[in-house]
């Protein structure tokens, strides 16, 4: 599961994974709250470190450099000389291409998906070959990757998942779908999960939360990821199923400011200890995710 803007802020007022309830997170850490005072502490459920989304590159880190790095192993900052907002340029289009996560895992032979769903105005775009308007690394490395975009057929029929988890938004376009609840949200991602080697779900209104400052809205983008994550963690973390949550940089986490940070981002491997302790292994910045999703692969064969 990929959150766009969420680092892990201090144990303070203007961290809303502090001054708000987030029961689901908390029983994932043991009682500990989803902070930078938790980084390190590996449970009976749960091991949550704190990754670099600098990437020793000077200034702020960025959506675009930080979901490239987390996509393809490279450091795309360096890459690109500095840190670069919202989408993929050319430069990093191509690099996406070639080393996109879909299209490495399925060239050594692993199912995968892109779990959410697109409007029909997408796929009108689709035919026409993608063309060059402004796309998501994720939407991008599912295109470059070769598989299947999930449509709002699939939605209604339970085979995928809208971006705001609970079809809220939806209704603001005239589409008649249910609204469901986080938890039915992660269970019907539990469910599609079941059938591929890898599954990946993006959020991102967090990172627009952030920068709203909104405190209505930050409070509800917290409640929906804390009761998602936590139903997450009770359905797919088994034997079998491994949950790894991460992000690109920090914003939500700080309410002080309505701009990116430089705090530690993330990653929340749920399941294992075993597989954690494997992944979690030399994993210091955004450009060793990827490692990790093939390390957790390839475990015990």
């Amino acid at each position: 599961m990929f959150i766009d803007g969420v680092g892990l802020g201090a144990d303070a007022a203007e961290n809303p994974f502090f001054a708000l309830r987030t029961p689901g997170l908390d029983s994932i850490l043991d009682g500990r709250r989803f902070t930078a005072e938790t980084v390190g502490y590996s449970g009976n459920k749960a091991t949550l470190l704190g990754l670099d989304a600098t990437l020793g590159v000077p200034g702020l880190p960025q959506s675009a450099t930080g979901q490239a790095s987390i996509f393809t192993g490279i450091n795309a900052p360096a890459y690109l000389g500095g840190h670069l907002n919202g989408f993929p340029n050319f430069k990093l289009r191509g690099l996406l291409a070639l080393k996109g996560i879909f299209k490495r895992l399925r060239q050594i032979g692993y199912r995968v998906c892109f779990a959410n769903a697109y409007r029909p105005q997408f796929f009108d775009l689709l035919a026409k070959g993608l063309p060059d308007h402004h796309y998501s690394c994720s939407t991008l490395v599912t295109y470059y990757g070769g598989i299947k975009f999930f449509s709002m057929d699939d939605l209604f029929n339970g085979r995928a998942i809208y971006m705001d988890i609970t079809n809220n938004l939806l209704k603001y376009q005239d589409y008649e779908l249910p609204q469901i609840t986080p938890e039915e949200g992660a269970m019907h991602l539990a469910n599609l999960s079941r059938k591929y080697d890898f599954c990946l779900f993006e959020y991102f209104l967090s990172d627009l939360a952030g920068h709203h400052a909104d405190q209505d809205q930050v409070e509800q983008v917290v409640d929906t990821l804390d009761r998602f994550i936590g139903t997450l963690a009770l359905n797919v973390a088994t034997d079998d199923t491994f949950l790894m949550v991460c992000s690109d940089h920090g914003n939500l986490e700080d309410n002080a400011v309505n701009d990116h940070t430089c705090n530690p981002v993330p990653l929340l491997m749920i399941g294992n200890p075993d597989l954690r302790r494997l992944i979690g292994d030399k994993t210091e910045n955004l450009t060793h995710l990827l490692a990790g999703v093939e390390k957790g692969l390839s475990w015990k064969g």
